[in-house]
């Protein structure tokens, strides 16, 4: 009674746990949530804001838009001209739909400025719009 050994090697074989489809799933999901994330935009400068009794943080605000106190308007860390405000804003509301604007206007920057950013947010057809301020 002999018996084959060259078939009991494949029977061995055949019992192991393939890993490599599930490895290409878990790489693909990764790549996925990393392309789906939404990452944290900052305006680009450091803003003095004011203080308010009645300040509350906003969670879902994704463009930020800084108003130093010599009136310059930043977006994502470049400066913007403020005849080219409504496309840069409409461009990022474009990417992100369902966000809103945040101003960060400086102490000492203009009203005239702050007008100027909110009525292109608004022309841009984004009419969440806020004025950032530090908590007391």
């Amino acid at each position: 009674m002999r018996r084959n050994f060259a078939g009991a090697g494949t029977e061995e074989e055949e019992n192991e746990i393939n890993i490599t489809p599930m490895l290409d799933v878990v790489f693909i999901m990764l790549i996925f949530f990393i392309v789906t994330a939404s990452f944290v935009k900052e305006a680009g400068i450091d803003v003095n804001r004011p203080d308010a009794q009645t300040a509350v943080r906003q969670e879902r605000a994704n463009i930020l838009i800084a108003i130093s106190e010599n009136n310059e308007i930043w977006i994502d860390r470049r400066q913007v001209d403020p005849r080219a405000l409504r496309a840069n804003i409409e461009r990022l509301h474009a990417e992100n739909p369902e966000g809103s604007v945040v101003i960060q206007a400086d102490k000492r920057a203009v009203t005239e400025t702050l007008i100027q950013v909110m009525d292109a947010s608004r022309q841009a057809g984004v009419f969440n719009v806020s004025i950032a301020a530090q908590e007391n």
